[in-house]
């Protein structure tokens, strides 16, 4: 059951002008399940994506990354669950460009304007004869308000859908953005399974779209793990349909720039905070600050460490106030000087270690208490610096094993 994460409602998820989506059902791994989605776009969309730095990398990631440098503007997105199109070689790769150019004759656009994306089973042939057979009726969807269908429609192992909307005032005018993702396990995104796909009508040149991906990820889904592994198909895709006639944003750092970078970053992060309130068996959502480091790497490092340790996790799972473990996943990150008597350790409110000891004040049941809540900080200071980062992560539970180990069945 995800932590404190209930499905969208279609009400609450605001169409953006320029975007309209498609959903159904092409039986590509199972009969009777959104696994098809079309996104079409109106000419003079921006569009930018982060992928995957796993080098691994899925067919349909290869082709997204060629498609997008070409330049000839992105027309729609394709979109696939069931089948992740990743181990498949040449043949995965034309598999792939055949559903696109299936795609491009119905719309009378260029195959190169399409983005394709696929996740599910690693290493198994892409069924395109069903995805070709399924397009039809995706495109007969095709509808402005379709968001929480297509939140849906990119779901594996998932147990919910993910999405969410936000507006925000731009010169006066009102702005939308929304965004779905899925993922739910194989989650520590790495940008560079999991899927993101957002969308705003703001004007935004095309230029500075790659900047504004980058800085998203990098602040919401490159701060997700559930278990440490990077998919083969991790993609984070962001448009700006320049539907809204605001003066286009100059820069990132004018004032338009920030207020709506900052309404797109609260979109984001909620997307990204949602696949691990739903990573597989979770039952408790994480969140591990770590400050005082000299650089967001050192902070980051001392955070994955934390978040990435199965004795930390399986800990949290079982409320053990083992925080012993914490602080071993704290040396063991990778700061070659870092200073033990500078240590500091909190659970929400409790301080259970202090220049780099057990605090005298710390008792066990406090520690017990917090672990008992399905909404955990955990805040590492290290006394080295000003800088502060985040991970938000979630326990292992006897559910991720046999989640994972029964995925093909």
């Amino acid at each position: 059951m995800a932590v404190n994460l209930v499905a969208p409602n279609p009400v609450n998820l605001y169409p953006v002008a320029g975007v309209k989506i498609g959903v159904a059902e092409a039986g590509i791994r199972k009969a009777n399940r959104k696994d098809l989605s079309v996104v079409l776009l109106d000419a003079g969309a921006s569009v930018a994506g982060v992928f995957t730095q796993n080098r691994y990398c899925a067919a349909p990631v290869q082709i997204c990354r060629d498609h997008l440098q070409r330049g000839l503007g992105i027309r729609a997105m394709l979109i696939n669950t069931g089948n992740a199109n990743a181990g498949t070689g040449d043949d995965g790769m034309a598999r792939a460009r055949a559903t696109c150019i299936a795609l491009a004759r119905k719309l009378d656009i260029a195959p190169e304007q399409i983005l394709p994306f696929s996740t599910g089973v690693i290493m198994e042939p892409l069924p395109a004869d069903r995805i070709e057979a399924g397009i039809p009726a995706a495109l007969r969807d095709a509808q402005a308000d379709n968001w929480a269908r297509a939140a849906e429609g990119i779901m594996t192992t998932d147990t919910l859908p993910k999405a969410f909307s936000a507006q925000v005032l731009i010169d006066d005018k009102m702005v939308t953005i929304t965004g779905i993702s899925k993922g739910a396990g194989m989650i520590r995104p790495n940008m560079a399974t999991m899927l993101g796909f957002m969308a705003t009508d703001a004007s935004v040149p095309q230029a500075l779209m790659q900047q504004l991906a980058t800085d998203l990820a990098n602040g919401s889904f490159n701060r997700v793990t559930v278990d440490g592994d990077t998919s083969t198909n991790d993609s984070f895709v962001v448009i700006a349909t320049n539907k809204v006639a605001h003066a286009p944003i100059s820069s990132w750092t004018s004032a338009n720039g920030q207020a709506l970078k900052e309404a797109m970053m609260g979109v984001a992060q909620k997307l990204a905070q949602a696949i691990v309130r739903d990573g597989e068996g979770a039952t408790k959502f994480i969140t591990v600050k770590v400050s005082g480091g000299n650089s967001t790497d050192e902070c980051c490092k001392v955070a994955y460490a934390v978040a990435h340790s199965p004795l930390v996790k399986t800990a949290f799972f079982a409320s053990d106030p083992n925080l012993g473990r914490i602080l071993a996943a704290v040396g063991y990150a990778g700061i070659a000087d870092l200073d033990q008597k500078k240590i500091s350790l909190h659970l929400d409110d409790v301080h259970v270690v202090t220049h780099g000891g057990r605090n005298p004040s710390y008792k066990e049941e406090d520690g017990a208490r917090v672990m008992q809540q399905s909404e955990i900080t955990i805040h590492i200071g290290l006394g080295r610096g000003n800088v502060t980062d985040t991970v938000w992560t979630c326990d292992f539970s006897y559910d991720y094993v046999k989640i994972n180990a029964d995925y093909r069945s």
